[in-house]
């Protein structure tokens, strides 16, 4: 059992004139080196393992909005945490900005540890190609990029593998390695909100003090900030530290800018304050996490008091490496952090990180009034449940410098000039940056916890919960009087367990500080309140004391305790203020418990063929209904055995257990329990012994496997997930159905594969629907008489090319499935066996194929899929015909030009074959023109193909649109320039398919493009779209025998047109234009349609 080069469909009805580079897929690199393709949404399409790796099966889990694709050797790598889950995220790594950020190679951020740190550097330094880009020394690491064609010796140097060969361990001096991922700016009356000029009048203003902004860079020359900047640096993709988003100067000017340009009526807080400008975000706003890191140890090295980081990513339950860092530094250096919460809105759980470190300060965002703003993330912290964020600040409607041409100016426009309104927590953060230089200006041998604390404790509360606010919005008028703090800012007691009945009320000491030069009396009062927002019972939160006295220069405890035998049935996150008043202070304390819901233990027993604890095995638990944080739970298996505790709920546990542990290549028992309901402490047994074999049978016994991809979904109240392999045949793999057939949720399984007989023949099998239980064995036999026959001729007329159909099935309750192909000679001819049965439909598509990559895979010159997907009848042979000329354009109910709204766009492909496949090939120049009222609007270096959509005025007009494309002969002689145009009116409308014609001229031409020189043929035209039939107003066709250097008119009669055809490796053209009787009109040229021979 191994994993095959396979592919699965792209988007239906997709038309596109073919990129070597963008062919609507893109190729991912996995750490392993093995290669996932990915269609514009980011689905899976595509799988190739790399050379040596051919034998490691390959698990495939996805729900609606995560996939991934875990080679059986990395999934211990995780499970353990020594591997980033990320790096195998498809969904995640798919991201344009993911993209991007990869684009010169693999990019990780490798960890060290131990007395073998040193050699693990070095090997990993010699993999291939990697280099080196940052050292990372607050985390022990290095960031490396190696060339994806390099990623198998990148593996090998991270990771120790068994004599067998199944890699289970990082190598010796590796601690972790993470995806170096990527943050964006956190972006969706303010300075007199907080205080800021109540402290100005005291005097403090920020001198002295120096603000670090990480972020899309600083415009010096700003009024504004003229002066300000004291260094920079760049730490991005960009070529310099120039800002031309504009986020970073706006979020400068908030925190220490100086008004200038406004007469001082855009002031930021800490306008003495000096600023160090880290452009950690290149100049679409996003940074890859290597680069941030970089960032904050030179803001450190710098001698900054505060960073503000107004930008994040999402979080996860593991310590990522910004995470670590941002607790590391404030511990060590005593740097703080006023970190963004991030703008994913009302949901629980969306704090993102770094926010999410424990040592941030962060910040979510209110209006004007106070009133939380509907995009500030709010929490708990996922994973454990504490309090974030821990304060809010203004973030809505904020005024602040912009540099004039930049990205947001142009977007939201500059009112006044050299000023932009904008909102996110991005502007929220540095409101509470530079009132912490405020602090620290007056209170300079402060470190990052007293000013985290001060900030905290002098908040203004508003009606919201501490996951939403945190402790309140800041004020800091308040705290530079504030002489008593708290510590900690936050008080978290974890997660009681359920049941609550027998629970030990839990204890935590809040201790203050006095910072002054008096005794403080504090009254203390605790209020609770529970997770429907309601108070809580009364004792759920008491105190030790409600009043003590804390010395000058001195602290004082007390008691914050939480009784969650308390609350009744209502199960979930208790928050709490602790509010301390004394001496004309206020301190502010949130707090939080989790008092779990109906939770139970699972335990995962996993046995072997041999009756033993499974040495190597693994388990997944599908939780329905999650909502918050991954619904996938992957226990770690110790001696057969994992142990998990999980909400009372409706799992679906997939488990695989290897028959040798030392080589995953050996077979595997796939073992599945689809419905678990848990509602007690449970256990789960897969034992392998009861696992039974998966056998296909097809016509030819010596049918060879290319693909096995066997699956199964699970679905209720609209949630569905999937779990499934990649192999090239079924051999070694067994399955079994555990537990008793499943009632209250869907189930479907699918069995589906590529078999290659001889050179141009394939078995293509695809099999399933929906079943009460999961198959304990699988034994199919397919006759010649069950499958349908399809012969499908390959055009080229280029010599020496390769070409590959892909069939993919589609089953009623799978949706797309994987698929593979195998190339072959062109012209040629691919007779596929397809199977019938299960009402499975087929989409067949074609690909012309290049010169391989440096990592061997081969590139794309041309695609084209054959029609729309279609069921067969078994027994009968069907014929196709793909890749051959007239290639032009083509317009039919779904292709052609669109008006939604104020934008004109286009799915018309330019280069359909003459079948009239929809597709395109690789073209090396295109250019199209959108003329309105007879003048120029704008135009792009793309076919009409919609790359880029016109953004037109509202009224009605008349419009011209023309383009043209080129390739080159080597990938096809035939068609080698395609011109067209159209005129039509439109005005502003919703989605309208615009009326727009073609011309398209079917003559019979060989596979090779050529037909005999010099003969009298009948040439069929025929139009389509809106002139179509009766439609046609006037028609008029020519052609050319020079390469359209001059052009004879040929009338058309009986929708033929009588030509001779060229001399031998001569070719011929032929242009027509057409009017419908609105008068709007569509002209095409084509180019050496095809040649004499």
């Amino acid at each position: 059992m191994a994993p095959a080069a396979v592919a699965a469909p792209g988007p239906k009805g997709a038309a596109s004139d073919v990129r070597a580079q963008d062919r609507d897929v893109r190729q991912l690199t996995l750490v392993t080196g093995d290669r996932v393709t990915v269609d514009g949404k980011g689905k899976p399409v595509a799988f190739r393992p790399a050379k040596g790796r051919e034998g490691i099966p390959v698990q495939r889990v996805g729900d609606k909005d995560h996939t991934l694709v875990i080679p059986a050797d990395a999934h211990k790598l995780i499970v353990s945490g020594k591997l980033d889950r990320r790096l195998f995220d498809i969904t995640e790594l798919s991201r344009p900005e993911n993209l991007r950020a990869q684009k010169d190679g693999l990019k990780l951020i490798v960890g060290y540890r131990g007395k073998q740190a040193a050699a693990a550097k070095a090997q990993v330094r010699d993999a291939g190609g990697t280099e080196v880009g940052r050292s990372l020394k607050s985390l022990n690491a290095e960031s490396v990029t190696t060339p994806t064609s390099d990623a198998p010796a990148i593996w090998k140097a991270l990771t120790n593998r068994s004599a067998a060969g199944e890699r289970v361990t990082t190598a010796a001096g590796i601690d972790r390695v993470w995806l170096d991922g990527v943050r964006r700016a956190s972006l969706d009356k303010s300075v007199a909100q907080i205080g800021a000029p109540a402290a100005w009048k005291a005097g403090f203003t920020g001198k002295g003090v120096k603000i670090a902004v990480l972020d899309t860079g600083t415009d010096t020359t700003h009024p504004d900030l003229k002066g300000q900047v004291i260094a920079e640096k760049n730490f991005s993709a960009a070529k310099d530290t120039k800002d031309r988003v504009g986020h970073g100067t706006h979020v400068a000017s908030i925190a220490a800018g100086t008004g200038a340009k406004s007469g001082g009526k855009f002031k930021g807080v800490a306008p003495d304050a000096k600023l160090l400008a880290g452009k950690v975000l290149d100049d679409d706003g996003y940074g890859d996490d290597s680069g941030i890191l970089a960032g904050m140890e030179w803001a450190v090295a710098q001698g900054a008091d505060i960073v503000n980081l107004s930008l994040g990513g999402p979080d996860t339950p593991e310590v990522d490496p910004l995470e670590a860092a941002v607790d590391k530094l404030s511990a060590e250096k005593g740097v703080l952090f006023a970190i963004a919460a991030g703008n994913e809105g009302d949901a629980a759980g969306t704090v993102g990180s770094p926010g999410s470190a424990d040592a941030a300060l962060t910040v979510g965002a209110v209006d004007d009034k106070d009133v939380l703003a509907e995009f500030s993330s709010r929490g708990p912290r996922i994973g454990d449940g504490a309090v974030k964020p821990d304060v809010t600040a203004p973030g809505v409607d904020t005024t602040a410098a912009i540099p004039s041409g930049s990205l947001i100016a142009r977007e939201v426009g500059e009112k006044p000039a050299g000023y932009a309104t904008i909102s996110g927590t991005s502007m929220a953060t540095p409101h509470v940056a530079g009132a912490a230089a405020l602090l620290k200006q007056q209170h300079p041998d402060w470190k990052s916890a007293e000013l985290k604390g001060a900030l905290t404790a002098s908040t203004k509360p508003g009606a919201y919960n501490p996951f939403q606010q945190g402790s309140g919005r800041i004020q800091v008028d308040r705290a530079i009087a504030q002489t008593i703090v708290a510590e900690p800012v936050s008080v978290s007691f974890g997660v009681q367990q359920w049941p609550h009945t027998d629970d030990t009320p839990v204890a935590k000491k809040v201790t203050y500080r006095n910072l002054g030069t008096s005794d403080v009396t504090l009254d203390l009062k605790a209020t609770g309140t529970d997770p429907q927002g309601k108070p809580a019972p009364a004792g759920f939160f008491t105190l030790g004391a409600d009043r003590i006295t804390v010395p000058a220069g001195s602290t004082a405890e007390v008691a914050l305790t939480a009784d969650t035998r308390l609350g009744g049935t209502l199960d979930g996150t208790y928050s709490a203020y602790v509010v301390a008043t004394g001496g004309g202070q206020t301190v502010r304390t949130a707090a939080a418990v989790e008092r779990e819901v109906e939770s139970y233990d699972v335990t995962v027993k996993h046995i072997g063929r041999d009756g033993r604890p499974a040495v190597h095995a693994e388990s997944t638990l599908f939780r329905f209904g999650a909502e918050s944080g991954s619904p996938f739970l992957n226990p770690q298996v110790t001696d057969g055995v994992a142990k998990i505790r999980v909400p009372k709920g409706t799992y679906v546990a997939n488990s695989t257990v290897y028959q040798d542990p030392d080589d995953v290549t050996k077979g595997a028992d796939w073992m599945a329990q689809p419905k678990v309901s848990v509602t007690r402490a449970t256990t789960l047994t897969f034992d392998a012994r009861k696992a039974k074999p998966v056998k296909v049978t097809l016509p030819d016994a010596k049918a060879k496997g290319q693909l096995f991809a066997p699956d199964y979904v699970v679905e209720t109240a609209g949630e569905a997930v999937t779990f499934g392999w990649l192999m090239d045949s079924p051999a070694g793999l067994r399955t079994l159905h555990v537990g008793p057939q499943v009632t209250g949720v869907s189930l479907a399984q699918h069995w589906t594969g590529t078999w290659t007989t001889g050179a141009s023949a394939e078995y293509d099998i695809a099999v399933g629907g929906k079943v009460k239980q999961l198959a304990t064995g699988y034994d199919r036999k397919f006759t010649a008489a069950q499958l349908a026959k399809v012969k499908v001729g390959m055009g080229s007329a280029a010599p020496k090319k390769k070409g590959a159909i892909t069939a993919f099935p589609f089953l009623a309750t799978q949706g797309g499935g994987w698929a593979t192909s195998v190339e072959q000679k062109l012209p040629g001819t691919r007779t596929l066996y397809l199977s019938t049965a299960d009402k499975v439909a087929w989409g067949l598509d074609f690909d012309q194929l290049g010169p391989l990559d440096a990592e061997g895979w081969p590139t794309y010159e041309a695609n084209y899929g054959l029609g729309d997907e279609a069921t067969y009848k078994a027994g009968k042979t069907y014929t196709k015909t793909v890749n051959t000329g007239v290639f032009g354009p083509l317009v039919d109910k779904n292709y052609g030009i669109v008006r939604e709204g104020d934008e004109i766009t286009g799915a018309l492909p330019l280069l359909a074959d003459g079948q009239g496949n929809a597709g395109g090939m690789l073209f090396t120049s295109a250019k199209t023109v959108l003329y309105r009222n007879g003048k120029k609007l704008g135009q792009n270096g793309d076919p009409v193909t919609g790359y880029e959509p016109f953004k037109v005025p509202a009224g009605s007009a008349d419009y011209k649109l023309t383009t043209t494309v080129k390739h080159s002969a080597k990938v096809n002689p035939l068609s080698t320039q395609v011109d067209a145009s159209w005129t039509f009116r439109s005005k502003k409308t919703g989605f309208a398919m615009l009326p727009v014609s073609t011309v398209r001229f079917t003559p019979a031409v060989g596979t090779d493009g050529r037909v005999k020189a010099g003969k009298t043929v009948s040439v069929p035209v025929k139009v389509h779209g809106a002139a179509a039939g009766k439609n046609t107003k006037s028609l008029k066709t020519h052609v050319s025998y020079n390469g359209g250097k001059t052009w004879k008119k040929i009338t058309v009669k009986k929708g033929k047109i009588t030509v001779k055809n060229p001399a031998k490796g001569k070719a011929i053209s032929f242009s027509a234009t057409v009017t419908d009787k609105k008068g709007n009109t569509s002209s095409v040229k084509i180019y050496n349609a095809y040649f004499g021979k």
